[in-house]
């Protein structure tokens, strides 16, 4: 599991998203569809009172374009993490002095990452087809306080 440390002591809201619908079935590396390059702007825009102090993603276009806008919006370089080693993604945030995360990531990965901060197996993997979910969790003392589910 994650270690708790003097900085996880700190409250933290963790926002967690799915990225944006791609452009291309077939490639293991698509770009953003247009489709997909307006919902990373909705998605700015419902978590911008958040105020993310970092931005995490994957090492892939479709989630690092994702997250993209808020990294702009904040004068942040996008941190890459690996999906396969979620406690390091855990372990990083928590002993982080920064409060307010913005977490992108995969149908496969995402749903995961929440369970695994809420310490509850609440969550499946999304459907192929589902985009439009953010999840913010708030943190007090390492410790879930609150999941809110917003679509957008």
């Amino acid at each position: 599991m994650f270690a708790l440390t003097s900085a996880a002591a700190q409250s933290k809201t963790i926002i967690l998203v799915r990225h944006a619908e791609k452009a291309d079935q077939t490639s293991q590396d698509p770009e953003l569809s247009a489709e997909g390059k307006q919902r990373s702007e909705r998605l700015l825009k419902a978590i911008k009172k958040y105020k993310p102090g970092a931005v995490y993603s994957t090492n892939f276009k479709r989630t690092r374009d994702t997250g993209s806008p808020m990294a702009v919006r904040r004068h942040l370089q996008i941190k890459t993490y690996d999906a396969r080693k979620p406690t390091d993604l855990i372990d990083e945030m928590m002993k982080s002095r920064t409060k307010r995360f913005l977490v992108v990531g995969h149908s496969n990965t995402i749903p995961g990452l929440v369970n695994l901060i809420g310490k509850k197996e609440l969550f499946k993997n999304l459907d192929d087809a589902e985009y439009g979910t953010i999840w913010i969790m708030r943190l007090k003392d390492g410790q879930l306080r609150k999941i809110e589910i917003v679509p957008y």
